[in-house]
């Protein structure tokens, strides 16, 4: 992860950033569609910034995903630079 990364992002960014969503318009809509939580909290504003320690209930389609926020980011990359942004909580953990 890059050392210039900011300490929190708006949670439609970050969702771009890590791959949950194609474009970030897609990332606002799931925000704005009430199907994500920070911290067991729903959010419903795409402007919501989130940082390393914070859990994510992300409703995308059928499935429902857990995820513990690592980092930031600075950008979107590739999926392998993606997926050092989080990682999978596993259920009942």
């Amino acid at each position: 992860m890059a050392e210039d990364a900011p300490e929190r992002i708006r949670i439609d960014k970050w969702l771009w950033h890590a791959r949950f969503c194609k474009t970030r318009g897609l990332a606002q809509e799931l925000v704005q569609g009430k199907r994500v939580r920070v911290n067991g909290l729903r959010v419903e504003k795409p402007g919501r910034a989130i940082g390393p320690g914070d859990v994510l209930t992300l409703r995308i389609g059928a499935d429902t995903r857990l995820v513990r926020v690592l980092g930031c980011g600075t950008r979107r990359g590739p999926a392998s630079e993606a997926q050092e942004l989080y990682e999978l909580v596993e259920a009942g953990a």
